[in-house]
């Protein structure tokens, strides 16, 4: 709040330059001055309000009682004042610098002010006068500055809404043909520290690697062939008419500290984790691995290029992974536990904070599907919920999963009415889907050998598939029995070789975000 004085009326710029002389003359004489070269006599009754409005500026905590002179004025009020109202409050500022220095004892039977004090109030006149020009100039060009920036930014809203017809984001479901896409790197993968977080979604048989590794990278001879793979997958996109992105190659090993924990990261290798688009909107998950929490920095100047040409862009609230997220006493000692504690709702991810990672969400035009996950909190699905709606529905469903975590290698949408589902992860909704006229496919069991390292997955990498259109899919040239299926299903298999780009947690999907897909937003459910 600003303590002022309440300027009312039409007054002109002059005005204030007498305002400016009943400053001085209020400070050197007080309530008994006689006359002044600069104006008629004040009465003693206007002196003497003179007098207290200077004592309540300079002791500015007094109780404002008594005295209609002096008001509160809110910023917002501030805002309406005209150029002379401002022009009086700085010239009252002014004045006030200057008392000290113009103040001249004076003789009760003297003059009111000598000749020295004369020049000195002139030259107040004269800085009033000047000052009160400029405020009014630079507040007229001010206003007319913020009406023509009124009347630009109206333009601008009706050039830009609704979004440009060749905008570079639009995707609404898993299959419509796929013009752009970015894929991850795996170069300068880092082990995540073995936090509890990272222990509730692994297996026990690697808990001794990220013990011994985590805060260091991946093993240097695997990785290279990880990045060979992921090249290659590149080339032959490229190959089939798609535009590729990649992500910016960061340094996962640094340290960093928050507040609430420090970590080391992990990789930029799995945009479907933390990236997905809904439309012409790309959401930025927030995460739920602490070794993740600045994995968003790899895609940033990516997504600012899309933001720039015409894409929506939203974050999602970012959570402080502070102890409180995290059930630290979370028991995990046998895949029976994991099942138990699963089926009474229980995950390592408390409700403290929304969090979620992007690909425990999986589209079918307006119905959106998530699972609560070890990285997905019902706060997240929520707060995806209300972000898409009304245009969207976000649909809750659950699998038998010892081990929630990503949803596309337990239930992919691979075309309009059709879904691989996992058959050692069953749905517990999976009759909604039936009732709608939808086709369930059960993959089969994946070949991938039991000494190939998973160290952040399943064999089910097998069904992580990416559709390139409902008749083309990007599948792992080792998987044979995968191949057969989509040749029965009508659907040709692009064959790529993952393997080892399997080892770092993900499939084709998960190695993958489409930003661009030439298709319409359709509903399958009504």
């Amino acid at each position: 709040m600003l303590r002022v004085r309440c300027l009312r009326g039409g007054s002109r710029g002059a005005e204030a330059v007498h305002y400016i002389g009943s400053r001085v003359r209020a400070s050197r004489l007080g309530a008994g001055a006689a006359c002044s070269p600069l104006r008629s006599p004040a009465s003693p009754s206007q002196n003497c309000r003179t007098k207290t409005l200077l004592t309540r500026l300079e002791s500015p905590a007094s109780s404002l009682a008594g005295s209609r002179e002096l008001g509160c004025v809110s910023r917002k009020g501030c805002m309406r004042w005209g150029p002379t109202q401002w022009a009086r409050l700085l010239s009252e500022s002014v004045v006030w610098r200057w008392r000290s220095a113009l103040e001249v004892p004076s003789s009760p039977a003297g003059p009111c002010f000598a000749p020295t004090e004369f020049r000195a109030q002139r030259e107040v006149v004269w800085l009033g006068r000047n000052l009160t020009g400029w405020v009014q100039r630079t507040f007229q060009s001010t206003q007319a500055a913020a009406a023509s920036s009124q009347n630009s930014c109206a333009a601008d809203d009706k050039a830009t809404d609704p979004l440009p017809k060749d905008c570079p984001v639009s995707s609404y479901n898993e299959w419509d043909p796929l013009e752009e896409v970015i894929v991850g790197r795996a170069e300068n993968a880092c082990v995540p520290p073995f936090t509890v977080e990272v222990k509730a979604n692994t297996y026990e048989k690697y808990w001794p690697f990220y013990q011994k590794h985590g805060g260091h990278y991946f093993p240097k001879d695997h990785l290279k062939k990880a990045v060979a793979e992921i090249e290659e997958m590149c080339n032959i996109l490229k190959m089939e008419g798609v535009t590729v992105r990649r992500p910016d190659p960061i340094d996962w090993s640094l340290k960093y500290k928050t507040p609430d924990f420090e970590s080391t990261g992990l990789y930029g290798a799995m945009p479907r984790d933390i990236l997905i688009v809904v439309g012409n909107e790309i959401i930025e998950a927030p995460m739920a691995w602490r070794s993740r929490f600045f994995e968003y920095r790899a895609y940033r100047s990516i997504i600012k290029d899309y933001f720039h040409r015409g894409a929506k862009w939203t974050t999602a609230p970012k959570p402080t992974m502070g102890d409180e997220l995290y059930d630290q006493d979370y028991p995990i000692h046998s895949v029976e536990d994991r099942h138990k504690l699963a089926a009474q709702g229980k995950f390592v991810t408390t409700e403290f904070e929304p969090c979620f990672d992007a690909a425990d969400f999986i589209r079918a035009g307006r119905d959106i599907f998530a699972q609560r996950s070890q990285v997905t909190n019902y706060l997240g699905i929520e707060w995806m919920r209300r972000h898409l709606a009304p245009d969207y529905r976000v649909h809750i469903i659950s699998f038998k999963d010892p081990n929630p975590m990503h949803i596309d290698a337990t239930f992919n949408i691979i075309g309009p009415g059709l879904v691989l589902s996992n058959p050692d992860r069953p749905c517990h909704q999976i009759d909604l889907f039936k009732k709608a006229g939808w086709t369930i496919v059960t993959p089969p069991i994946p070949v991938i050998p039991d000494d190939h390292p998973l160290w952040m997955s399943s064999k089910w990498l097998s069904m992580n598939v990416l559709m390139l259109d409902e008749k083309r899919v990007m599948v792992d040239a080792n998987e044979v029995p995968i191949q057969k299926m989509f040749e029965k299903l009508g659907i040709s298999a692009i064959k790529v070789n993952i393997r080892n780009a399997n080892s770092l947690g993900g499939g084709f999907h998960c190695w993958t975000c489409d930003i661009r897909r030439r298709g319409t937003l359709q509903s399958y459910f009504d």
